[in-house]
């Protein structure tokens, strides 16, 4: 068991945020007599689902249903189904970011060449 602050030293998260994931009802620390949190491996484990998943750019909800998943179907089958979904659904975004940067790079590339003959002409000119 690991207390918050030893979470958000070791995950460099913010205490804050980790109440917040309490909040949102992706974590659930224990608390004993004294009050305070107390997180479990698997607790842990969540975090670390809960950055893998903010890494690859997945909304806290689409998160944390991925995470409660396994708590409902302890098989983890269901939430292997819905991460697949997920991971598909993020990787038609990605190719369609990656096309949109490509023709963004393209016309500026076009733009450049443009001005470069410009300012080409433009030297050639005031010789």
């Amino acid at each position: 068991m690991k207390s918050i602050k030893e979470l958000s030293i070791e995950y460099q998260l913010s205490t804050r945020t980790l109440r917040y994931y309490e909040e949102v009802g992706i974590l659930k620390p224990t608390r004993p007599a004294n009050g305070m949190r107390h997180y479990s491996k698997r607790e842990e484990a969540k975090i670390k689902l809960i950055l893998r998943g903010k890494k690859y750019g997945f909304s806290l909800e689409e998160i944390k249903e991925m995470v409660l998943l396994f708590d409902l179907d302890r098989t983890g089958v269901k939430q292997l189904q819905r991460t697949i979904v997920y991971g598909e659904q993020k990787i038609v975004e990605i190719d369609e970011k990656i096309q949109e940067l490509y023709e963004i790079r393209e016309e500026m590339d076009r733009i450049a060449n443009m001005f470069r003959q410009k300012l080409a002409h433009l030297m050639e000119v005031g010789e």
